[in-house]
């Protein structure tokens, strides 16, 4: 530095830091800080934190602890960006629980926390499912005359979804949607525009909730706002209309998402040929599914099984049999669902040595056969007087460990 007359001092040797950093030579950066302390400069706040983010953005979260509290126990001061930085360093590592040992540090004594701050270690304790502690969290911010921010709205009412659809399945479960709902006018209220992501979280959760009247009634608001829907809105809105046997509405909304130039994707397509085929309307959903194809959308091994599984209970064997053909010529793998539902086609139609050829071939292209698919077939060969081979597939099923002796 000398050498090309540049001024040695805590400013150029704090750039120098933030270049090593950045370069990920931590070793050459911790050298520099060892050099401002030789030449008798005290570093400051942003010296540190440009050393505990480089320590993160290297992976190196531990030394970067460890780092902080030397810093801290030779009676430096750190900010709010230092403390930023490490929070979400140990959130995105899924280390929700030592952000929040240093969220207990710090608050009210060493800096004043900000809406950052808290909306991070929010945001990952309803990744980790820890809603209640989110809210908690959520509530402690508010009393602190923080306001929160569209991140911690957006964070709270997918975590309190989660929970609901994969905890309080059982019970308070309708309370949950109503506390997620609550949050969402909350953010209007506090003055944070909901966007389109806030709007599909909620729609979902009502779909999957089976509140289908709720969510057609935030489409619409939607509307009234002049928001646009995604594709990610109306999959969501098709899949709930079709599990509330409201198929023409899960049509129209097909519909005007090929009028708006959005790609249908093939989950949508999927939900309301399984809503079809439930109701026997089998040439409707054979037509959805010539249509899934001329649109270039490539069905999937999910769509091909619902469609079998309409047809054979629909009694068209003929047509279950070509479609799964289809799937063979196609290089598609069958699954273990996919099979299962032939087989019991076949056995249903007195087709014994179709349906046990099928398992055959089945385990020949690598599916292990179910419990199911013995429990099948066994059955159908007792209801036609094969005792014997049932006896012996019986006894086969206990042997691969799948019924117990």
């Amino acid at each position: 530095m000398r050498q090309y007359n540049i001024v040695c001092n805590i400013y150029t040797l704090g750039i120098l830091i933030n270049c090593y950093c950045h370069m990920g030579q931590m070793s050459f950066a911790f050298s520099v800080l060892t050099k401002i302390f030789k030449m008798g400069f005290q570093p400051n706040a942003i010296v540190f934190t440009m050393l505990i983010k480089g320590l993160c953005l290297s992976g190196d979260i531990k030394k970067a602890l460890q780092f902080h509290d030397t810093v801290v126990a030779y009676g430096y001061q750190l900010n709010e960006f230092s403390y930023g930085i490490l929070i979400n360093a140990l959130c995105k590592v899924g280390n929700t629980k030592a952000a929040m040992q240093v969220l207990r540090k710090i608050g009210g004594k060493v800096i004043q926390l900000d809406v950052v701050i808290y909306s991070t270690i929010i945001d990952s304790l309803c990744k980790d499912k820890l809603v209640t502690d989110a809210y908690n969290l959520y509530f402690e911010m508010v009393a602190n005359g923080i306001s929160p921010d569209f991140v911690t709205y957006t964070s709270l009412i997918y975590g309190l979804f989660l929970v609901g659809q994969f905890i309080f399945m059982i019970y308070c479960l309708i309370n949950e949607v109503n506390k997620a709902k609550s949050l969402f006018d909350n953010m209007a209220q506090g003055g944070v525009k909901p966007d389109v992501q806030s709007y599909n979280i909620m729609i979902n959760g009502y779909c999957k909730n089976k509140m289908v009247d709720k969510a057609m009634n935030l489409f619409k608001e939607m509307h009234h706002r002049n928001m646009i829907p995604n594709s990610v809105t109306y999959s969501s809105l098709i899949d709930g209309l079709c599990k509330a046997g409201r198929i023409s509405y899960a049509r129209e909304l097909l519909d005007e998402m090929n009028d708006r130039d959005l790609p249908a994707n093939v989950i949508a397509y999927s939900s309301l040929m399984d809503a079809l085929c439930k109701i026997q309307q089998l040439d409707k959903a054979i037509e959805l599914y010539m249509k899934i194809r001329d649109r270039g959308i490539q069905p999937d091994v999910c769509t091909y099984t619902i469609l079998i599984d309409g047809l054979c209970k629909g009694g068209r064997l003929k047509d279950a049999k070509e479609v799964f053909q289809d799937i063979l010529i196609k290089g598609y793998q069958p699954n273990v669902y996919t099979y299962n539902v032939m087989i019991d086609g076949l056995c249903k139609a007195g087709l014994l040595d179709e349906a046990l050829t099928l398992q055959s071939k089945m385990e020949d292209n690598g599916c292990i056969p179910s419990a199911i698919t013995f429990q099948t077939i066994i059955d159908t060969l007792f209801e036609h007087n094969e005792n014997e081979k049932a006896k012996e597939l019986l006894g086969e099923m206990i042997a691969r460990g799948l019924l117990r002796g």
